[in-house]
């Protein structure tokens, strides 16, 4: 047996080498991805099969046994493994801070070590199992901040996309470009209003009072047109792109907000005849999650726009890193691998990452207030007027981008 013992543990540590030592300096944010995702298969899996094994536990089972629900130790759960993800990156993100060469020490602790990683980070996500519940409250509490700000970050990270593929298209300045841009920004607004037009079938049924989803779909639909009459404006430097791709995010935010109404509301047309959510949906719904915060995390941590580091290339701009015709050649290249500026901010990187933490926690967890089924995700009032408020600051971050050059003409935007 402990022949047998000892050939597992000899397979595992050369498994995780294995895996550890593919990972290159290129793949290195693509790994911590990984990791990322792997934390919310294992929040998805304890939230639906760890009820029974909370309950065995006297720090986390205090009440009488009656008071807990089922609901009550799914969010435990969920939180708890948020809580070690959180603490994981947000332990990085500290020690990452003021890099900004790879000359640093720090750099290859960022591209490497990961057997010591995955060990670290699984010993972070057990040991919150073994806190007290009041440690946990106060997390659920500032995570609801930490989301709202992740949030935030994300739509600034769509504008910024979107004023760059613009941009960039513009700059070409050739004719089929430019029928590219109109053809696009057409074809979104055409899209925007068709789906607005469609919400109004799902959400808006016959024989009912929905006056709520009614406004909600119409303040989406007098947003994009809000949104293109300023940026064709004269006056205005805008362009037709940003406001068309951005009314097809405010619509498809309006439709995430409707759809996270309680199953049985009668304005949900979606959902209102369900009694059940199959398997299939779960999964779906699962995969949309995961997917969208993994993107929007690896998109800002890899964009210049917030993380170029002072010494980043972007801000170096064209000089070069050595100058003078007699350095030696060995001399020459060695300080040009060691005095080599990291392309984005590690801590900033992290930093994103421990945000997400926050956000997947609220969204598994129905942002701790759901009173819908504990089978669902994401459902309930708060995430309506959670996604709601989202799409009003997407839309009054993008007005703001227009309308600042001309209210303060002395300052410079980029």
């Amino acid at each position: 047996m402990s022949c047998l013992a000892s050939c597992c543990a000899s397979l595992t540590c050369g498994l995780c080498s294995s895996v550890a030592s593919g990972i290159s300096k290129k793949s290195a944010r693509l790994a911590y991805c990984g990791l990322f995702g792997l934390s919310l298969i294992v929040s998805w899996i304890l939230r639906e099969v760890g009820t029974p094994l909370l309950e065995k536990f006297p720090w986390i089972n205090t009440s009488d046994g009656d008071t807990r629900t089922k609901e009550w130790y799914q969010i435990q759960a969920v939180l708890r493994v948020s809580l070690g993800n959180f603490l994981f990156f947000g332990i990085l993100s500290l020690i990452m801070i003021g890099i900004k060469d790879q000359n640093d020490k720090r750099d290859s602790w960022h591209h490497g070590g990961w057997c010591a990683k995955i060990i670290i980070w699984a010993l972070l996500v057990v040991l919150m199992f073994f806190l007290p519940n009041v440690v946990i409250s106060i997390y659920e509490t500032i995570s609801k901040f930490g989301a709202g700000l992740f949030l935030l970050v994300q739509v600034i990270i769509l504008l910024d996309g979107v004023h760059t593929w613009n941009d960039a298209w513009v700059a070409k300045d050739e004719q089929k470009w430019y029928v590219a841009l109109l053809a696009i920004s057409v074809g979104c607004y055409l899209a925007a209003f068709t789906f607005s037009g469609i919400l109004f079938i799902w959400f808006n049924p016959s024989g009912h009072d929905c006056g709520l989803n009614v406004f909600f779909i119409v303040m989406t639909m007098i947003l994009a047109f809000v949104f293109a009459v300023i940026a064709l404006n004269p006056s205005v430097n805008g362009s037709l792109l940003p406001a068309s791709v951005i009314s097809v995010y405010c619509a498809y935010v309006c439709y995430t907000a409707l759809s996270s109404e309680p199953h049985d509301y009668v304005c949900n047309g979606l959902h209102n005849k369900s009694k059940a959510v199959t398997i299939s949906t779960l999964v779906l719904g699962m995969l949309t999650t995961v997917l969208s915060v993994l993107y929007s995390a690896l998109r800002a941590g890899s964009s210049t726009t917030f993380l170029s580091p002072p010494s980043s290339p972007k801000s170096a701009g064209k000089k070069p890193l050595l100058e003078g015709e007699d350095v030696e050649e060995g001399t020459e290249n060695k300080k040009d691998i060691e005095g080599r500026p990291v392309s984005y901010s590690y801590s900033f990187f992290h930093l994103i990452f421990a945000l997400a933490s926050m956000y997947s926690a609220m969204l598994l967890s129905g942002w701790t207030s759901s009173s819908e089924s504990s089978d669902l995700i994401d459902v309930g009032w708060t995430s309506v007027w959670v996604r709601i408020c989202s799409q009003w600051v997407t839309a009054g971050l993008y007005i703001w981008t227009l309308v600042a050059p001309l209210l303060f003409p002395d300052r410079e935007f980029f």
